[in-house]
């Protein structure tokens, strides 16, 4: 999560299938949103999407819509309103509905701002783990009934300090946790009188509760992914001054280090909406990753094969489980597009 913008009311999807909002229904399509969305730079991006490919609006309304995952066995996808400390669910069945409320801030820290969850995961055991802003740390969800859920605390400090506001995670085949903690769920940010820790990480979390700080070279590390090896950790800078992907190496001892910068855009960011965020690695080693106009489709050399354009600032991706469909949360959109088999 790097900005947001209050936007409309809920449009609610109680349709029995995809894509199609009230606005559509009555034959209109959002000016902002692209009715052409693929922009081709390289001839291998076709290997990943059709080049006549289309954006179909799954839930709209949102303040600043983010943190998408696929909920296993079922086809739903969960996503987070961070402001609005909110998850909300969509499904082919029921369309777009409030799931969990509240979902980030929920009085386990003070926090002058309420901010809900942001990045989701479900684990290797079926558990749906949050980076919850407001609440300053990743949790896992023990119950729910109705709207309304209890968590426990996997991290919430490094070295007896509270974190800034936890962004985003992922889990590796060990079960190790990586994740990272810029400091937009505080009130001041960097200058927010409650921010105890002096930089803003990355870091890993051991499956015996031992947390180690990666890097602290990033000055707004956000959306992260690995490759599908494990070999390296990619994460994103969504700082306007330096809009960048950077790219850690796994040691022999099976830690991330030696980070270099992987790739620079931050000439891109005053030609178009959004900075680097979220991002999700394919099978085959290219990295879908949201930053300037949308979804840059890069492969494992750095090279930028093409966009998927938003037109909207895009705050992060999650592939469905079968790999043919990519969801996108933008702004006030849940979004999908078909890729490729």
């Amino acid at each position: 999560m790097a900005l947001f913008r209050p936007l409309c009311l809920i449009t609610t999807l109680l349709m029995p299938f995809a894509g199609v909002t009230e606005e559509q229904a009555a034959g209109g399509w959002p000016a902002e949103l692209p009715q052409q969305p693929v922009e081709v730079r390289d001839a291998a991006l076709l290997q990943v999407i059709d080049a006549t490919a289309k954006l179909e609006i799954l839930s709209t309304g949102h303040q600043w819509a983010e943190g998408p995952v696929a909920e296993p066995g079922n086809g739903a996808v969960l996503f987070s309103d961070v402001p609005k400390n909110q998850i909300w669910r969509w499904s082919e069945a029921t369309g777009s509905q409030l799931y969990m409320s509240p979902s980030g801030a929920t009085g386990f820290q003070p926090s002058a701002l309420k901010q809900g969850s942001n990045g989701l995961i479900f684990n290797k055991k079926g558990e749906l783990v949050l980076a919850q802003h407001g609440d300053r740390r990743l949790a896992i969800r023990t119950a729910q009934q109705g709207q309304q859920a209890t968590f426990r605390t996997l991290i919430g400090n490094y070295q007896g300090k509270v974190l800034n506001s936890p962004n985003d995670l992922i889990e590796l085949k060990d079960g190790r946790y990586l994740f990272t903690d810029p400091p937009y769920g505080l009130k001041g940010g960097d200058q927010a009188a409650d921010k105890q820790q002096t930089h803003n990480g990355v870091y890993q979390l051991t499956p015996d509760g031992v947390v180690s700080l990666i890097s602290s070279a990033l000055t707004r590390p956000n959306g992260l992914a690995v490759s599908p090896d494990e070999q390296f950790l990619y994460v994103a800078n969504s700082d306007p001054k330096a809009a960048q992907w950077w790219r850690f190496q796994r040691s022999a001892n099976g830690q991330y280090q030696q980070g270099v910068l992987w790739l620079d855009v931050t000439a891109e960011v005053a030609k178009a909406e959004g900075l680097p965020d979220g991002l999700k690695v394919l099978p085959n080693g290219i990295l879908l990753a949201t930053g300037p106009g949308g979804v840059w489709v890069i492969n494992a050399a750095g090279k930028v094969l093409g966009l998927i354009n938003t037109g909207v600032a895009a705050a992060n991706v999650a592939l469905s489980e079968d790999g043919h469909y990519l969801y996108i949360t933008a702004s006030q959109y849940l979004l999908r597009i078909k890729l490729r088999p």
